[in-house]
Parts: structure tokens; sequence; C-alpha cells
């Protein structure tokens, strides 16, 4: 590990500052705009904006980076996000701020992309898996570093919004002048839609599903915060829990579903959330189970979403693993455009537990899709090995972990 982290420290160190900056820019998103008089459904569309961006940007980086290369798409769109970044307290309009959110959803993820190739050629094949795990746990590090960040200055004021802007020029610095080269980028043939479906119905609805779970937590928390009247202190607490569970359960829960039939442990976390979301949502939680159940939630729908993807390629041959990433990313981006819209709604329409019993809904359908899934057919003998992904992470990181040498698993 010190071997890859001896020459991967340039790119590990600019992302834990990239997603540092992300992470303060969608906390505070939510409590300003309560505070500038936004509904919550109005702030439904400015989250739900994100994702929007970041889809189209997953489409499309990829095009942008052959044509004139890493460094200048690298450049170009960390210039539009430290930009974009110093606009939000500038025009607090909502228009302009879903507007301003699409631009970042696209940026960052052309961002990834492009640390993640680089990540990617500066690993060999024995140090891949040990480079692209220290990439996930910095990626979660920085999020949750992000939370303490809010409680720098008053929410009201310009310094919350230059911070993550100062963050993000800075995390171009050390992976612009690593000494790593830029490497070729490639893609991988995707894999069709209709086959993806016959290859894993469970894979799609679950990717479907937990993209729209994984927006509405982390876009809407916020949200839900100021509508509970929580201070902004105890909102960064609540948000950096969800981040910290899926630190803590991610590995242990990845070990224990190789060693199993995926789709138990898959029912099993599914149905544990959704109990867990419809108490949340039934009595009048304080503070202290609020941020139990948000560890609970974080450190169950994390794990789902690498779950879903280890499941899926139980079922793949070696040379679809690949292509079958973009389709299940892409089916993950639509419903994490939904989530924040839907929760918003709820959150409208009945008050602030419709965060949670959104979570709670979803959760639940995929329990019981997945129990129905479980009398179609078995579990698969020897398939490759369950890997820690988190849902930030762009289709590049996806291949490369499935390209990883992995042991065995044994059940």
């Amino acid at each position: 590990m010190l071997k890859v982290l001896g020459t991967t420290w340039p790119l590990l160190m600019g992302v834990m500052l990239l997603m540092v900056g992300n992470g303060v820019q969608a906390s505070i998103l939510g409590i300003r705009g309560a505070l500038e008089g936004f509904s919550t459904y109005e702030m439904s569309f400015v989250m739900s904006a994100y994702f929007v961006g970041f889809l189209g940007g997953s489409r499309l980086a990829p095009v942008m980076i052959r044509r004139v290369g890493h460094v200048r798409v690298f450049a170009a769109l960390g210039s539009l996000i430290s930009a974009v970044l110093v606009l939000y307290p500038v025009i607090p309009d909502v228009a302009a701020w879903t507007v301003l959110r699409v631009v970042v959803g696209f940026c960052f993820s052309g961002v990834y992309v492009t640390a993640e190739s680089w990540l990617n050629n500066a690993s060999s094949n024995e140090t891949r898996g040990q480079a692209l795990s220290a990439y996930m746990i910095v990626q979660m590090i920085g999020i949750i570093a992000s939370q303490a960040l809010l409680n720098a200055a008053d929410p009201s004021g310009y310094l919350l919004f230059i911070i993550p802007s100062v963050l993000v020029s800075l995390a171009f610095t050390p992976i612009l002048l690593a000494a790593t080269p830029a490497p070729v980028f490639d893609t991988t043939r995707r894999l069709g839609f209709r086959r993806l479906f016959q290859v894993s119905p469970l894979g799609c609805a679950g990717m479907l599903m937990t993209g729209g779970i994984y927006s509405a937590m982390f876009g809407m928390a916020s949200v839900w915060g100021m509508m509970e009247g929580l201070t902004v202190q105890q909102i960064s607490i609540f948000i950096a829990a969800m981040y910290v569970g899926g630190l803590v359960l991610q590995y242990p829960i990845g070990w224990v579903s190789d060693r199993m039939d995926r789709r138990t442990v898959i029912l099993m976390l599914s149905f544990t959330g959704a109990a867990a979301m419809f108490l949340a949502a039934a009595v009048d939680a304080g503070f202290v189970l609020l941020v139990a159940l948000s560890l609970a939630l974080g450190g169950i729908v994390n794990p789902l979403y690498s779950l879903l993807i280890a499941h899926t390629n139980d079922f793949l041959r070696k040379e679809e693993m690949a292509g079958a990433s973009a389709g299940l990313l892409f089916l993950n981006g639509l419903g994490a455009i939904a989530g924040p819209l839907v929760t918003g709604w709820m959150m409208e329409t009945i008050g602030p537990r419709g965060f949670f019993l959104f979570i709670a809904l979803l959760l639940g359908a995929l329990g019981v899709y997945g129990l129905w899934r479980m009398t179609r057919r078995v579990s698969p003998r020897g398939a490759p090995g369950f890997a820690p992904i988190t849902p930030n992470a762009s289709a590049l990181a996806v291949e490369a972990v499935l390209d990883r040498p992995a042991d065995p698993p044994t059940r």
C-alpha cells in the first residue's frame, strides 16, 4: 500500500480536495435555499439538476477527452466548477441555481473520468486493486470532512461558497503537476440494455432504485434538516454520519457477500433499511436516534450499490463486464435524477417525514423484487468477488475495479 500511495498521492490528494469542495456545495445549497425562501419542491429541482449534468457528463466527457486531451478537459472543467461555486450567492434564483447545478454536475463527472483514468494508468495489474480501494476511501473521507466545514462560517454569507471554490482550484495543482503522463483514453463497447436486463433484472431494477435513494439522501438531506428545524451543526453531523456508515460497513458487507448468495445480503440490507426508515418516518425521533439511523442508512445504501454491480457481474462473461458497467451506471443516473424530485414533492405534501418515507418505499420495493427474483433462478458459483465502489465513481473506475485480480469467492 505504501508503494501505491507513493506513486498516486498527488491524484488522491486532488480527489480528496475535490470531494471536500463538492460535499460543501451540495449541503450548503439546501441550507442557503431555505434562508433565501425557496420552497422544498423548488430545491428538489436544484438538487436533481446536478444528476442531470452528471449523467450528461458521463456520456460526453470521454468524447471531449479523446478530442482535446486530458489536461485541457481537466483544466477547463475545473475552471468552470470554481466559477460556478462563487456564483450561487450572487444569483439567488431557483432557475439560475438549477442551470448552475447542471453545469457543476457535468463538470464533476468529466473531472472524475479524467482523474480515474490517470489513476488507472498509474497503477499496475498488481497494485490496481489497492489504488482503487484507496481512491474510494479518499472519496468518502473528503465528503465526511466537507461537513465539518459547514460550521466554519455563517451560511447566509459568502465564505461557505468561496471555500469550496478555492479547494476545487487547489485540487488540480497536485494532479496537473504529477509526473505521471496523461494516458491514452479508450472506451469500452457498451452492452445493450435488453441484453443487460436479460442477464440481471435485479441488477437493472436495483441500480435504478438505488440511484433514487442515493440522490434523495445526499441531495435532499440538508433541505430536510432545515424543514425539521435542525441547526447547521446538527445537519452537518447527520449528513456526515451517512458517509461514515458507508465507509465503515462497505468492506464487512462485501466480505460476507463473497461467501453466500449475494441476493440474500441484498434482501437483508433492503428490508433492514426499509424498517429503519419507516421507523424514522413514524416516530418523533430525537437527534441521537436520527444520527444512528443516518449511520445505518449510509452503511446500507453504499454497499447495496456495490452489491448490485457484483451481482450482475456474477451472470456475465469476463469480456462483458466492462461494457455492462456503463449501462448500470446510466440506469443509476436516471434514478438519481428522479430521486430529489419525488422526495421534494413528498416533503412538500406530507412534511419532513416524506424524506424517510420515500427511501423506505424504494428499499422495501427492492427487497420484495429481490425476493421474487430468488425464486426464478439459483445463485451462480465461482463468480468474481465483491469490489467496493461508491456511487460517485464513473464507469471508468467501475471497469478498472472489474479488471483487477480478485480472490475466488468461497460459497
